[in-house]
């Protein structure tokens, strides 16, 4: 019969949602333990430099600003592990994880901040733009103002890539959309959105 651990609080994600609340969980006496999953650090490890979290006035490598939230949150006591969480069981008062499909874990209280995984293409010139901090991106909230006054390309023709692509018509000369199919997959009002936005090119997958 395996051992069953018992916390008092689990947080499943490690990326700027899970550190924040593993660092007000630890200052409430709650002893989080944090597992990070596949990504440790969530997106902002993929992104170079972010402009737009209060407290770095001169901007921050994404990885870094997750080194640092990380310490901070160890520094109150955080419990950091490494791990995947494989199944979960909420039926009952107690909830019950299991990581990598071996340890379980029973919680009174968790905390699911597993965020998001970018889709990109696949391509090799993609990873490289990646890897090398520019050129390509998966937020344009986050990252539109490095291409302010530019050319821009959206690949995508959901409600997502629509959002995007109005985003960056007000501070792009003109955006092109990429649409991989012979239609929008998007709502009818986005997808009317963006067709009545002047800047907006929409280029629809040949047949």
């Amino acid at each position: 019969m395996s051992t069953i651990e018992k916390v008092k609080c689990l947080i499943i994600g490690s990326g700027p949602a899970g550190f924040t609340a593993a660092i007000y969980a630890s200052r409430a006496n709650m002893f989080p333990v944090l597992y990070q999953g596949i990504q440790p650090g969530g997106q902002l490890t993929t992104t170079t430099d972010v402009d737009n979290f209060p407290g770095y006035a001169k901007g921050v490598n994404g990885t870094q600003m997750m080194v640092d939230l990380e310490e901070q949150a160890k520094r109150f006591g955080t419990d950091v592990r490494s791990g995947m969480i494989t199944k979960v069981d909420f039926t009952g008062p107690v909830h019950k994880v299991w990581v990598d499909n071996k340890l379980e874990i029973h919680s009174d209280t968790i905390v699911i901040s597993t965020g998001a995984s970018a889709r990109y293409l696949g391509l090799d010139s993609e990873q490289h733009y990646l890897s090398n901090g520019g050129g390509v991106s998966a937020c344009a909230v986050c990252d539109g103002f490095f291409y302010k006054g530019q050319e821009t390309v959206i690949v995508g023709a959901g409600d997502s890539a629509c959002e995007e692509a109005s985003y960056l018509a007000n501070i792009c000369t003109k955006v092109t959309m990429l649409v991989r199919r012979d239609e929008f997959r998007a709502s009818k009002i986005m997808a009317d959105r963006v067709r009545g936005i002047e800047n907006i090119e929409i280029l629809h997958k040949q047949n």
